[in-house]
């Protein structure tokens, strides 16, 4: 058989027994690198992947919380325009009972100072009725004085005056 072997060997160019020992050379190698390099490479690949995995799970779950946030302040918006037009109302409501308030108390300030203006009114009527009557009584006197000839006594005058006055107010 060595000289077929010879005969492969010078054909081929390479001994069978160089090439077993290769072959257990790359087997021992692989097994060293399974053991020292692929395993901790599997290890390494697989947390990796876990991160990767855990950074899409924590990407989703913050695009639905980000999603529910943005429901949720559409919904707080809403509320708020809801409670400012409330306020404006409100706001609109106390404004007008302000007014009406005003009107109210200016009419009764109003009427007030017409009722001063009545009643000073009456005040100088009276007051020029009487400035009147005293004229009146004192050109009175003096026209009777004149026409009966005699002095007429200050009652009498006065019971004269009025019962005159009070034919003319009629």
């Amino acid at each position: 058989m060595s000289v077929v072997m010879d005969a492969f060997e010078s054909f081929v160019g390479v001994n069978v027994w160089t090439m077993l020992f290769a072959w257990c050379n790359l087997l021992i190698l692989y097994l060293f690198l399974k053991k020292i390099l692929f395993k901790p490479m599997k290890n390494m690949i697989d947390s990796r992947q876990k991160e990767i995995d855990d950074m899409y799970k924590n990407a989703s779950d913050a695009e639905t919380d980000a999603n529910a946030m943005k429901v949720s302040y559409e919904e707080k918006l809403s509320h708020a325009n809801e409670e400012s037009e409330e306020i404006l109302k409100t706001a609109l409501r106390r404004a007008q009972l302000k007014e009406e308030e005003i009107i109210r108390e200016a009419q009764l300030e109003a009427s007030r100072i017409h009722e001063r203006a009545q009643e000073e009114i009456e005040l100088e009527k009276k007051h020029a009725l009487s400035e009147v009557k005293n004229e009146v009584s004192e050109m009175a006197i003096s026209i009777a004085g004149a026409v009966i000839g005699r002095e007429v006594s200050e009652k009498e005058h006065a019971e004269f005056i009025d019962s005159f006055i009070d034919s003319i107010g009629e």
